[in-house]
């Protein structure tokens, strides 16, 4: 028996769970992809960044900022923006950016989450409708019932079973991987930010 025929003995349960892991893997690539760019570091940008403040070139610390495409340098350029305020405002408006740079690469994986908890339970749901459908076949059959009779009911319910696991843990190790990498993301960021509120903060 081949890999699709399998399949297909799973019934239309393996359906939702072959959208689910379609929409998982997607979801994955795309954001390992985004997380990947945002992790990039430019190691002079700091030391141009505090170049350009303390010659009081404000303009080019900006184009500096826009021209270096990570959340860190759209965290720095609003804390440019509100350079002469008081650093508590300007610490509160970097860290508001900063918590909408990470609910924009977190995009997607409240999904992988859904999926890693409810692609086995559906599985399970498989597993009890190839049950019934195995006792079913028992009881119409009689005392004349065979293995051939039930062994549909059966392959549904291991099939199932089986599929929603697979999704569930490919899911689960998905979240868990761009977890650790946005982590290392917020690392960053807030390593910027407290080297740009000791720029603010250094005497002239």
């Amino acid at each position: 028996m081949s890999l699709w025929e399998l399949c297909l003995e799973g019934g239309w349960i393996m359906i939702p769970l072959a959208a689910l892991a379609l929409v998982s893997i997607y979801i994955f690539i795309e954001r390992a992809i985004a997380v990947s760019r945002a992790s990039r570091q430019d190691n002079s940008f700091m030391q141009r960044i505090k170049d350009y403040i303390h010659e009081g070139e404000i303009e080019s610390a900006q184009n500096l900022c826009r021209n270096t495409d990570s959340p860190y340098s759209r965290m720095i350029a609003k804390g440019i923006s509100r350079i002469g305020r008081p650093s508590s405002e300007v610490l509160v408006t970097i860290e508001n950016t900063g918590n909408i740079e990470v609910a924009a690469l977190s995009k997607g994986l409240p999904w992988l989450a859904t999926t890693a908890a409810g692609a086995p339970m559906l599985g399970f749901l498989g597993t009890v409708v190839g049950m019934v459908q195995a006792f079913y076949a028992i009881s119409q059959s009689g005392n004349t019932a065979s293995i051939g009779d039930f062994a549909g009911g059966i392959y549904t319910a291991l099939v199932t079973t089986v599929a929603g696991l697979i999704v569930g843990i490919v899911a689960l190790f998905a979240y868990n991987i761009l977890v650790a990498r946005i982590n290392k993301v917020m690392n960053i960021m807030e390593a910027r930010t407290m080297d740009f509120m000791d720029i603010l903060n250094e005497p002239a």
